[in-house]
C-alpha cells in the first residue's frame, strides 16, 4: 500500500509547497494554498499498447522529415476557421467560458454532426437522459456517437480502448478523478493528472480530444495555469447571455493563428453559425439617428462592419461620466481629449457613453475614426448617412493614420452596399482604387472628415 503524502498547492498557479504559506512565491497571490493528499505510486491511468518503450535518441534537425499535419474537416465551419482549417489528429483542445454560455451545446452538436468515425461524449455533470433530451431539442441524431456518464479517468480509458473513437469529448475536465490521486475532483493535482493522462492518450492514439473547462469569477480557466500550457489549443467562448450572439476566440493554437474568430447565434435548436455577421451587426433604421457611425474592423482573417453608438449629453452632476461597452475606456478618454484639443469640441462638461453594437468587444484601432464621428454626431445632434463607413486610426495630433488590410475592409463595405468609405490618405500606397465601385474619400486630419461630412 502506497503511503499518502500531504502537500500544498497554489490554487492560482499550481505551485507545490511542502508547507502552507500565506503568499505564493511564484504568482505573489495571497491565501491561495490549499492542502491536498497525493499518493505516489508507479501506476498510470493510461497504459500504452506497447509493453516496452523505445528510448528516444537525439537527431539532427536537418535529418528530420516534415509532413504537413493532417486535418479533418468538421461540419462546423466556424470551428474549422478558429482551429486553423480543421481538426489535427492527436490535438488536445480546451474550451472555456461562462456557465450557460453554450459550451456543452456546441460540443454535443459537433459530436452529433461529426461523420468521420466514432465519437465518445463523456459527461461528468449530466446523465445520459439529460444529454439525450438536449439532442432531441436540437433535432439531431447520430449512429456513431456514444454517450458516457463517468468521472473516473480509468473507466473512460477502458471504454476508449474498446470503442477506439476518432474523437473524444470531456465535459468537463474539473469533474474527472484519477484513483492514484486522493484529493477531490477539481483540485489542482486532479486536474493536472487527468489532463496529462488525456494528452498522453491523444498523442499515442492520434485521437483528438476536446476538454471543457470551468472558469473562475475573474474569467480565467479554473485550475493550474499549467493546464493551458499543456494543451495544444485554448478557445474562449464569450458572449452576453442577454444577446443571441456568441464569440469563439483563439487564445492559443499550436496549429494555426491565434487571431481567428468564430461567431454563433444561440437559437432553440442549438448553435447556428453566422456566415456574414456584418449584415446582422448593422441595424436597419427607418430614420437616421445622430450618434451612430459604421466602422470597418478585422478580426482574424474576417472583415466586419460594426455599428458604433455614442451619446453625448450635458452632465447632470459636477463630474462628467465616461462609460464604454465593448471598447477600451482608456482609449475612449484619449479620443475625447483629441477631439477637445484638435477638434475644438468642449466635452469637459458632457457625459459621454459609447457602445459597440451586438455585444462585441473590439480592440482594433481602426474603429477610432468611426467612434470620433459618432461622438461628434451626437454632440452636434446631426445624423450620419447610413451609406457611409469609416476605417482609420486616430493619433494624438489628430492625424488619421493608416490601418492594415485596407482592401479587405473596402471590399466588405462595397459588398454590403455602402456608397462611401473614409480612410487615411497614407493607405493609398499600393491601393488599386479602380477596381472598387465604392467612393473612397481620403483624409489626413480628423478635421477634414468633419468638413467633408458637413458639406
Amino acid at each position: 500500500m502506497a503511503k499518502a503524502k500531504t502537500v500544498y498547492f497554489c490554487q492560482n498557479c499550481g505551485t507545490q509547497s511542502p508547507k502552507w504559506a500565506g503568499k505564493c512565491p511564484a504568482c505573489n497571490e495571497w491565501n491561495t494554498f490549499a492542502e491536498e493528499i497525493v499518493k505516489k505510486d508507479d501506476g498510470s491511468a493510461w497504459q500504452a499498447a506497447k509493453t516496452t518503450k523505445e528510448r528516444t535518441q537525439p537527431i539532427l534537425i536537418n535529418e528530420i522529415s516534415f509532413e504537413k499535419e493532417e486535418r479533418n474537416q468538421i461540419a462546423d465551419t466556424e470551428l474549422n476557421r478558429v482551429l486553423g482549417g480543421g481538426l489535427v489528429k492527436g490535438s488536445v483542445i480546451l474550451i472555456g467560458g461562462e456557465p450557460g454560455i453554450g459550451k456543452s451545446t456546441l460540443l454535443l452538436q459537433l459530436a452529433l454532426q461529426h461523420k468521420a468515425g466514432k465519437i465518445i461524449y463523456v459527461s461528468g455533470e449530466e446523465s445520459n437522459q439529460q444529454i439525450k433530451m438536449r439532442a432531441d431539442r436540437m433535432g439531431l441524431a447520430s449512429d456513431s456517437c456514444y454517450l458516457l456518464s463517468e468521472t473516473a479517468i480509468e473507466n473512460i480509458f477502458k471504454h476508449a480502448n474498446e470503442i477506439k473513437p476518432s474523437l473524444l469529448i470531456i465535459d468537463s475536465i474539473q469533474t474527472l478523478q484519477a484513483e492514484r490521486i486522493e484529493s477531490s475532483a477539481g483540485s489542482v493535482s486532479q486536474v493536472r493528472e487527468c489532463t496529462g493522462q488525456l494528452i498522453k492518450f491523444a498523442k499515442e492514439t492520434n485521437t483528438p480530444v476536446f476538454l471543457i473547462g470551468h472558469i473562475t469569477k475573474d474569467g480565467a480557466i479554473a485550475g493550474p495555469k499549467i493546464l493551458e500550457h499543456m494543451v495544444d489549443t485554448v478557445l474562449q467562448f464569450e458572449g452576453d447571455r442577454h444577446h443571441a450572439y456568441r464569440i469563439l476566440r483563439t487564445t492559443k493554437n499550436r496549429f494555426g493563428s491565434t487571431s481567428e474568430l468564430g461567431i454563433y447565434e444561440m437559437i432553440s435548436q442549438g448553435m447556428r453559425t453566422v456566415d456574414n455577421p456584418s449584415e446582422l451587426l448593422i441595424s436597419t433604421k427607418d430614420t437616421d439617428l445622430s450618434g451612430v457611425a459604421i466602422g470597418a474592423t478585422i478580426e482574424g482573417s474576417r472583415p466586419l462592419l460594426i455599428e458604433t453608438q455614442a451619446l453625448v449629453s450635458i452632465a447632470s452632476y459636477g463630474t462628467a461620466q465616461r462609460s464604454s461597452t465593448g471598447y477600451d475606456a482608456k482609449r475612449l478618454n484619449m479620443l475625447l481629449a483629441v477631439l477637445e484639443k484638435r477638434g475644438g469640441l468642449k466635452l469637459g462638461d458632457r457625459d459621454t457613453f459609447l457602445n459597440i453594437a451586438g455585444g462585441f468587444r473590439i480592440e482594433d484601432p481602426a474603429l477610432d475614426l468611426s467612434i470620433c464621428v459618432a461622438i461628434v454626431s451626437s454632440f452636434e445632434d446631426r445624423a450620419i448617412s447610413q451609406d457611409i463607413c469609416f476605417a482609420g486610426e486616430i493619433g494624438l495630433g489628430g492625424e488619421v493614420r493608416a490601418v492594415s488590410r485596407i482592401e479587405n475592409r473596402i471590399s466588405e463595405a462595397e459588398k454590403l452596399g455602402f456608397t462611401q468609405i473614409f480612410i487615411s490618405k497614407h493607405n493609398l500606397k499600393g491601393l488599386e482604387m479602380k477596381k472598387f465601385k465604392i467612393r473612397i474619400s481620403t483624409v489626413g486630419m480628423i478635421n477634414e472628415v468633419f468638413k467633408q461630412l458637413a458639406s
